[in-house]
């Protein structure tokens, strides 16, 4: 990870439906590296923060939607160490999108993108911070 400002970075996330099911995304860096997730990034200079959640869905699965309600904004710190030597601290804006066209294929900085069913997506999400996400992205979609 490349050294950081001391300031918080923020970086938007995308959970993105097809039918019953949600697009996840294998980390291929840290932070989470591994780890699946849901497809996003920082935000650029000058860049508002919904063409940020398209563009990185785009960049890293291939898949055009159409971007929907905000989920919710929460952060993760972590402290410096050994591991992450600078630490970080991102504030992450999170919105749902409904898909468009596609099919998913890994790019930028994801190994793997695909498609699972809601229960199966839960399964593979480790972080409870990404777990409540989803879950509230389900409520928010289904309520």
């Amino acid at each position: 990870m490349q050294a950081q400002t001391h300031r918080p970075i923020p970086a938007i996330g995308v959970v993105c439906w097809r039918d019953n099911e949600v697009l996840l995304i294998r980390r291929g860096r840290e932070p989470r590296k591994g780890h699946w997730s849901i497809p996003g990034g920082k935000v650029d200079r000058f860049e508002p923060m919904e063409a940020t959640a398209l563009r990185e869905l785009h960049e890293e699965t291939g898949i055009e939607a159409e971007l929907g309600p905000l989920i919710g904004v929460y952060e993760i710190i972590e402290h410096p160490t050994e591991a992450y030597p600078d630490g970080f601290h991102l504030v992450l804006i999170d919105y749902l999108a409904e898909w468009q066209s596609g099919e998913p294929v890994a790019g930028d900085d994801a190994e793997e993108a695909v498609f699972v069913p809601y229960a199966q997506a839960l399964e593979r999400l480790l972080e409870p911070d990404l777990k409540e996400v989803l879950m509230r992205a389900y409520k928010l979609r289904y309520t």
